[in-house]
């Protein structure tokens, strides 16, 4: 094979593993926002209150 198609190939093999990895990042980074938020939420004193079910006696999640 020529040289230039030999790096050609290389560099498009490395403009997709760029942005594969531009990807995942972003996905990780969007996890790791959403539970930050729920873990200020919970610190902030909106944790979700329990509730006794007249009907089975057990406590569930309340409406809050």
């Amino acid at each position: 094979m020529p040289p230039v198609i030999v790096l050609a190939l290389g560099a498009m093999g490395a403009a997709a593993l760029v942005k594969l990895l531009a990807r995942e990042s972003r996905r990780v980074n969007a996890e790791l926002d959403a539970t930050r938020r729920e873990e200020e939420a919970l610190r902030d004193g909106a944790r979700p209150s329990l509730r006794r079910d007249p009907a089975s006696g057990e406590y569930r999640p309340g409406d809050r």
